[in-house]
């Protein structure tokens, strides 16, 4: 009988014992990432920005970066993607007014007064910086977690308004000034097409959705890094992406490096710069984003 109590003692002691150290290193960690603070007073998201909602779907876009296939460069492939949850993201960009409380809170740089026309109008003159310390900003005011978008959830959101930058020429022709003819007469177009002063928001009007002003003439930094693509005939696709440079949409696609705020002064590598850079916001709807959120603000992830 001895022999079988301490049998059962020692398969108890074997379970316990990991099952302990485990809750005793999930509180600690838990108590490191802030689970057991006292929470924070929150604002509703939707008493600082007005807030859409776009149902879940399936879409296609044109893949985001610079295709080259044997030396000369060709079109993205088209993207079929599905959306399995809907996404909430802000309506309008930014304004300047929105983007002001962040500053009154010390937590976003004051735009340029060059830039400055009014609280209803878009925020411009913003880099990439600017867009994630107000990203960090508004999640803290309503403890949720909201993001710079990627270039795949505006392409969605945006839909019918995103832009198709393809040149149309047949990615098999080895006559390069045929593309060099079809990218200038593009580049001519959309230099003409220039507008540059930003308008009241709501200018642009709305797509599908009910998103406003996209592909107006505010360029809206994405999250996504630009990327350039050697498709490399048969053989297997190689990407060079360089984080630091991120994707712009608008009218066209524009890389820009992340500390730009007046994208005519430099920092765009190819085409006709963007007329303004500003910015909206999309929520993190995931289950683990409160985590994410907890470890960037401990600065563990960035």
């Amino acid at each position: 009988m001895a022999k079988r109590t301490n049998t059962q003692t020692v398969s108890f002691l074997s379970i316990a014992l990991p099952i302990s150290l485990l809750i005793g290193s999930s509180a600690g960690l838990a108590g490191q990432l802030g689970y057991f603070e006292p929470a924070a007073a929150v604002t509703k998201a939707a008493d600082l920005a007005e807030i859409l909602q776009v149902p879940a779907g399936s879409f296609t876009y044109r893949s985001d970066g610079e295709f080259y296939r044997n030396g000369y460069a060709v079109d993205g492939p088209m993207v079929e993607k599905r959306i399995p949850i809907g996404l909430s993201l802000m309506k309008y960009q930014v304004s300047e007014g929105e983007y002001a409380r962040c500053v009154d809170d010390g937590r976003c740089v004051a735009i340029a007064p060059a830039h400055i026309r009014g609280a209803e109008f878009p925020a411009t003159g913003v880099s990439h910086d600017d867009a994630m310390a107000y990203a960090h900003w508004f999640s803290d005011k309503t403890g949720e977690t909201w993001l710079v978008p990627t270039y795949e959830q505006i392409a969605f959101a945006a839909a019918g308004k995103f832009a198709d930058d393809a040149l149309g020429v047949d990615s098999d022709s080895r006559n390069p000034a045929l593309r060099w003819l079809a990218d200038y007469e593009r580049e001519s177009r959309r230099k003409a097409d220039s507008e540059p002063e930003p308008k009241e928001r709501g200018h642009f009007g709305e797509n599908e959705y009910g998103l406003a002003d996209f592909a107006g003439n505010v360029w809206e930094w994405t999250s996504t890094c630009h990327r350039r693509i050697d498709l490399a005939g048969a053989a297997s696709a190689k990407t060079n992406a360089a984080c630091g440079i991120y994707v712009t949409v608008g009218r066209h696609n524009s890389p820009m490096s992340a500390f730009v705020r007046d994208p005519k002064t430099g920092g765009c590598s190819v085409g006709a710069p963007p007329s303004n850079l500003g910015f909206r916001l999309i929520r993190d709807d995931r289950w683990y984003a409160s985590l994410l959120k907890r470890l960037r603000d401990r600065g563990i992830i960035s």
